[in-house]
């Protein structure tokens, strides 16, 4: 198989019809087998709102107690899922949408209540990387939502950016792989209210002088955190970049 691409949008793309659309047609183009990684919590937190149900969130993170989990599966694995893969229908992509229940395709363990009690959200422990590779020698491209499951018949909420690497791992086992994160900046950015200051390349010693410096903080550690250990773990490169420059080189590649 040629080199693959796991390639992970988030809820702020997900929430806006035209830039989902802009950025699917652009997914359709994307050369090679890949895989769809899609978050979701913009519209869940405002499906919450509509139910009267504050979301309540610790370091950029959902705690999910039992409604908050109903509405993230039927938001993430259902509407946004199905409706993402009716559009790519339409384009000519023959997508198939995944939880993580399905196939056993994402196992996971409840995060640990201490020091912060989540709720019902699964840190991952496996990714079936060999279904996936059966999906994708049928020419079919893997969609997959932000839900796993614990093997116990319980579905949890999972941070998209992490199915996202554990993805990427995985099928780094099979073939070479890529990661790349899309979302509505384009790259990581020296100054974060210029867009065209992106840092075009990222190593572990030019992060940590970033990071120490405070130009890179708050929600993009985890990011590239994440990043970092996929590369440890045999992915070929992390790439961040702008959902709607896709098929652009602009970005910021971690290596």
């Amino acid at each position: 198989m040629d080199h693959l691409s796991v390639i992970k949008i988030g809820g702020n793309v997900v929430d806006n019809p035209s830039a989902l659309d802009e950025f699917l047609n652009n997914f359709v183009s994307f050369k090679g087998p890949k895989i769809l990684v899609h978050g979701g919590g913009v519209m869940a937190s405002n499906v919450l709102k509509s139910m009267g149900i504050e979301p309540k969130m610790v370091d950029g993170r959902r705690i999910t107690d039992e409604p908050t989990l109903k509405v993230a599966v039927a938001v993430y694995a259902g509407w946004l899922n199905k409706m993402i893969v009716a559009s790519l229908q339409a384009k000519g992509c023959n997508a198939i949408g995944l939880s993580g229940a399905d196939c056993n395709l994402i196992q996971a363990v409840i995060r640990p209540k201490e020091p912060v009690d989540f709720g019902y959200v699964g840190n991952v422990t496996a990714v079936n990387g060999a279904v996936l590779q059966s999906f994708l020698n049928q020419g079919l491209t893997p969609v997959l939502c932000a839900v796993s499951h614990d093997c116990m018949g319980n579905l949890l909420n999972t941070n998209a950016d992490t199915i996202a690497s554990c993805t990427a791992k995985a099928m780094a086992n099979l073939f070479p792989t890529d990661l790349i994160f899309c979302f509505e900046k384009d790259g990581v950015l020296s100054d974060p209210d210029d867009n065209n200051s992106v840092i075009s390349n990222i190593d572990k010693a030019t992060y940590l002088q970033l990071k120490e410096a405070g130009i890179i903080s708050k929600g993009m550690i985890p990011k590239i955190d994440n990043a970092f250990a996929a590369i440890e773990a045999s992915v070929s490169k992390v790439i961040i970049k702008n959902a709607l420059n896709l098929n652009k080189d602009i970005q910021t590649t971690i290596a």
